[in-house]
């Protein structure tokens, strides 16, 4: 095998012709001097289009690549300009590199690899770059690997969601795939015209094929699915409702703990106030002590044992499914409105605006468990994209971690 082949391979480079390779005494670097090959001189550095070329830019220009052992290498050529009918007097594209970087592919990837499976303060460490400039490299492998992926194909039934990434009530809206379990699109928001953005993207025609739309109980999701994709049966999801049911017997609780340390009983306030996870876990998690405490509940405070009671039937409304929990469902509203507690009252006014939507994920078995777990897979790569400016660049690694975007490692198809 020829040298010039042999520093082919070890740089990690393709259709580029090595003329010299020399060590940079003051940088301390080894500097391979390159050009492309010929089928790939004088092309757009955008969309790769042949274009005639227009001056030599700013000279020749250096590319950091994968480190050589304990010593860092950087590619060098030339970085003329091209005109192109399209994008205008662009630089010319290379081969090692994606347009607007100062790093070659391989070593991008490798970027995008280790942060999608590693900590922040392990890929800056290692690779020898800050934290944002990873950021970069992120958003653009994301958005070269989506260039080659229809995520939005044969879309029948997603979740929609939003999670905060930053302080501030910064938000990103999600979108996530029931059939294959991953995140399809992310974009900044959380209102309806982020939401007509993705289905801007999806199409009127992909959209008329949605089946069922899994989402909580927001406003702007539901009219963002009424209006783009009318016919797509919107289910609400279970751990909301029963939550609403959750918060409500808190609020019954919190009463009654105040009107007993009003009244002169602390010895019961105590005992009230020391209830609230007894009264909120479900029976078969309960310990003996827990046990104790809802018994003495019942015994104290009948209203009180009253609202428990109807939050486990509401939660046993979403573990039958079927036309068994809907029957179940009618009984519980019915409850609900006679019980004379006003926190169920305004629950069962709650539950009955909302009723298409429970019965429908009663009747499809649809949730959004899937997507609130995403949603944790997410809060975790919020927590190592720590230091991005931009949300695109957590959108980038959400794309590569969850998305199914992630390339392998350079050598390692």
């Amino acid at each position: 095998m020829r040298l010039k082949r042999v520093w082919a391979r070890l740089l990690g480079v393709e259709h580029t012709v090595i003329e010299e390779v020399v060590f940079d005494e003051e940088a301390e670097a080894i500097v391979a001097l390159v050009r492309p090959a010929r089928g790939q001189r004088g092309r757009c550095g955008i969309c790769g289009r042949r274009s005639p070329g227009y001056d030599r830019g700013e000279g020749r220009r250096r590319w950091r690549t994968l480190d050589l052992g304990t010593i860092q290498a950087f590619l060098e050529a030339e970085a003329p300009r091209v005109c192109c009918c399209r994008h205008g007097v662009v630089v010319a594209a290379v081969p090692w590199a994606r347009h607007g970087a100062g790093f070659t592919r391989a070593f991008e990837e490798t970027a995008a690899w280790l942060a999608v499976h590693t900590s922040r303060v392990a890929v800056a460490e290692l690779l020898r770059v800050a934290w944002r400039t990873v950021g970069r490299m992120l958003a653009r492998v994301a958005e070269e690997a989506g260039q080659g992926v229809d995520r939005l194909a044969g879309l029948r039934r997603i979740g929609i969601d939003e999670i905060s990434h930053r302080t501030g009530h910064r938000y990103l809206t999600v979108v996530v795939d029931h059939d294959t379990g991953r995140l399809v699109w992310a974009a900044p928001g959380h209102d309806e015209a982020t939401l007509h953005r993705f289905f801007d993207a999806l199409g009127e025609q992909r959209s008329a094929q949605l089946r069922l739309v899994s989402a909580d109980a927001a406003t702007w999701i539901a009219n963002a699915v009424a209006a783009r994709c009318p016919q797509a049966v919107l289910c609400l999801d279970p751990f909301h409702v029963v939550r609403w049911a959750t918060d409500a017997l808190d609020q019954v609780r919190r009463q009654t703990w105040n009107a007993a340390r009003r009244g002169g009983q602390p010895a019961l306030a105590r005992e009230l106030k020391g209830a609230r996870f007894a009264l909120w876990k479900n029976p078969e998690h309960l310990t003996v002590r827990q046990r104790g405490t809802l018994a003495r509940v019942a015994d104290v405070n009948q209203q009180l044992y009253k609202a428990y009671l109807l939050k486990e039937e509401l939660r046993l409304v979403f573990k039958l499914k079927g036309p068994r929990a809907v029957a179940l469902l009618d009984a519980w509203l019915v409850w609900a409105r006679r019980c004379r507690i006003p926190a169920f009252v305004k629950l069962a006014r709650s539950i009955t605006d909302h009723r298409a939507g429970i019965q429908a994920t009663l009747l499809h078995g649809l949730s959004n468990g899937l997507v609130e777990s995403v949603n944790t897979k997410l809060r975790l790569l919020t927590r190592i994209a720590f230091g991005f400016r931009s949300p695109q660049a957590l959108i980038g690694l959400a794309m590569l971690a969850l998305g199914g975007l992630c390339p392998p490692l350079p050598g390692r198809a």
